[in-house]
């Protein structure tokens, strides 16, 4: 696994999973509802974050289930006492998983950061017990490709050369269903979320501080430039700039019985 270009320690890395949360967190809820977890259910989250799905597991699973939330780092979450919540540290191509034990494995936005991948999604299959549900949440930022003006996708542009040659797969989305098939698993599905925003939104808000935390690489890599990056700031706070630049793609599917 790589060094995460995104670690917890910068500097507004904990406002921005705070903005990724209060965006993304009722969308995966949503899956995880109709994924029938529910009272007694294991559960493993795999990159908790700040720990807001863990919560809302919890409440689920409660007073009888368990939820073991994990990441490489738990600063965030290291006060926090959750009833029926174990937070703990996986890397999840390393460090020992439990194989056949939970009703559901989940993780957001992991998957594109891990080499290889694959490997990856393969351990998390292994931790289902049969009949057990998997959800995975990551990105497709096809959308990037055809934002307007060219000033802008131009940036995007570089910005994907940038992860390329970072180790970032930022079109890992649309990979999982066939992935999944691959690994036995049934019911596969998935659907995407695509938000149209404009500046001075919680999504350009988001973004903005996303490239406030790797401008520096970016520029480093000569991909980007200070003119493309006064830009993409100018227009984020403009709320008359309108635009579209990530599908957030989940996908389902639940191990043979």
């Amino acid at each position: 696994m790589g060094e995460y270009v995104l670690p917890h320690e910068l500097a507004g890395e904990e406002q921005r999973l705070a903005l990724m949360s209060a965006l993304l967190d009722p969308i995966e809820c949503a899956h995880i509802a109709r994924l029938g977890v529910r009272p007694g259910s294991r559960c493993l989250e795999l990159g908790c974050g700040n720990g807001s799905i863990a919560r809302a597991l919890a409440e689920r699973v409660a007073p009888t289930g368990h939820v073991v939330a994990s990441d490489i780092d738990l600063r965030y979450v290291a006060d926090l006492q959750i009833p029926c919540v174990e937070f703990r540290h996986i890397n999840v191509l390393q460090d020992a998983i439990e194989e056949g034990y939970y009703d559901l494995v989940v993780a957001r936005a992991l998957l594109h950061h891990l080499m290889p991948a694959g490997n990856a999604l393969e351990r998390m299959v292994k931790a289902l017990k049969p009949g057990g549900a998997l959800l995975s949440v990551e990105p497709d930022m096809l959308p990037c490709t055809a934002t307007e003006p060219d000033s802008m996708r131009a940036f995007w542009q570089g910005w994907l050369k940038w992860s390329v040659e970072t180790g970032i797969d930022y079109f890992i989305g649309r990979k999982i269903p066939a992935w999944l098939d691959s690994l036995g698993l049934e019911n596969i599905a998935g659907e995407g979320h695509t938000a149209h925003f404009n500046g001075g939104s919680d999504w350009a808000t988001y973004w903005i501080q996303s490239i406030r935390e790797l401008g520096s690489s970016l520029l480093k890599s000569g991909y980007v430039t200070g003119k493309m990056i006064e830009e993409f700031y100018a227009r984020y706070q403009d709320p008359h700039y309108w635009s579209s630049v990530i599908t957030f793609t989940a996908t389902w599917g639940r191990r043979p019985a």
